[in-house]
């Protein structure tokens, strides 16, 4: 287990021992689950910090008509709703559902309150997290101004790109990417198709060049 959290970013910096020698010092407990089970609710308080050791979670939310919306999947080794521990509405802001067979490590409040004080590291780890948790939903919401999917792409491949760089490479797959912009993956091939099909980008795989800027500005308005 220990060995596994290495890679957790609450975690990062800290060899198995620092980590084993933390945990044994606060309350904690280990959740096994099975596939498809309710792990915490949409509005239930926050009350612990949860981390998968193994497995993946997936976050849902039901629209006004009643449909189930996938907002990500989460795997191991990363926490859960690590932002909603702590302030004034520390709830879940959605339904987290395994995905598969999961463990978890359940540290409480109290005890996260603790290892702050046991080790700078995890303070400045905890925070890190929160806060690119906190700059990626400020990104997310950005790019869902955008009305259109080639609107949205058109932004993310003009950030990716420097003035006088005409090609990038996709950090994202294209159903991660989807994901990201809220649409669904057909529709985000198609745009990006058409997008090629009007000579604005090539696309090969993950590679993205561009081949007419002006067009690919245009695409914000």
């Amino acid at each position: 287990m220990y060995q596994r959290l290495t890679n957790s970013p609450v975690f990062k910096g800290l060899t198995p021992e620092d980590i084993e020698k933390l945990i044994k010092q606060v309350n904690y407990r280990i959740k096994n689950v099975e596939a498809g089970l309710l792990i915490a609710q949409r509005e239930e308080e926050c009350t612990s910090l949860t981390i998968i050791i193994q497995g993946s979670v997936r976050g849902e939310m039901l629209d006004y008509s009643g449909k189930i919306l996938k907002v990500e999947d989460i795997y191991a080794p990363r926490p859960i709703a690590a932002a909603f521990l702590f302030g004034q509405n520390n709830f879940y802001p959605v339904d987290v559902i395994s995905n598969e067979e999961t463990i978890l490590l359940v540290i409480p409040k109290e005890s996260v309150l603790k290892l702050f004080q046991l080790s700078d590291v995890f303070l400045k780890n905890y925070l890190n997290a929160i806060s690119n948790r906190a700059q990626f939903l400020s990104r997310r919401i950005w790019f869902l101004s955008f009305k259109t999917i080639k609107g949205k792409l058109a932004q993310y491949i003009l950030n990716m790109a420097e003035p006088d760089k005409t090609r990038i490479v996709l950090p994202l797959t294209q159903k991660d990417l989807a994901e990201f912009f809220g649409v669904t993956r057909p529709s985000l091939a198609r745009a990006l198709g058409e997008m090629e099909k009007d000579k604005i980008i090539e696309v090969n795989r993950k590679e993205i060049t561009i081949t007419n800027r002006n067009l690919l500005v245009k695409l914000l308005e």
